[in-house]
């Protein structure tokens, strides 16, 4: 069976290369525009992978984050953050929420399915 990533992104056109990318590689993807849609969608689709932006409206990716690291169910689910932001103070708040990994955009295709493939297991 295929293994599940969610895409949580407020950039359709991101998504939709995430997905793209990633349904290429045999990936089933699902969608969110923002961290309160992609807990809707975790509560009755279980995923492998949430690969999330940093800013979104309504919940952030550390919101996010800390979210799904303060329920048993997914403490262990790897969680990459992908976004524009690559300033340190940053990442050291993405990986204090519980960011298994960080991606920078635009992000190149083929490192985007080799850190998924490695996380997802």
């Amino acid at each position: 069976m295929a293994k599940r990533v969610m895409a949580v992104d407020d950039s359709r056109t991101m998504r939709e290369m995430v997905a793209f990318t990633l349904g290429k590689a045999g990936f089933e993807v699902l969608e969110a525009e923002d961290g309160q849609a992609a807990l809707a969608v975790l509560r009755t689709s279980p995923v492998d992978v949430v690969i999330t932006d940093l800013n979104m409206p309504k919940m952030d990716g550390v919101t996010l984050i800390r979210t799904l690291r303060a329920d048993p169910k997914w403490r262990a689910l790897p969680i990459l953050m992908l976004t524009t932001e690559s300033d340190a103070s940053k990442k050291a708040e993405g990986k204090s929420a519980g960011a298994t990994g960080w991606l920078v955009k635009p992000f190149d295709p083929a490192k985007l399915i080799d850190v998924v493939k490695r996380v997802a297991g």
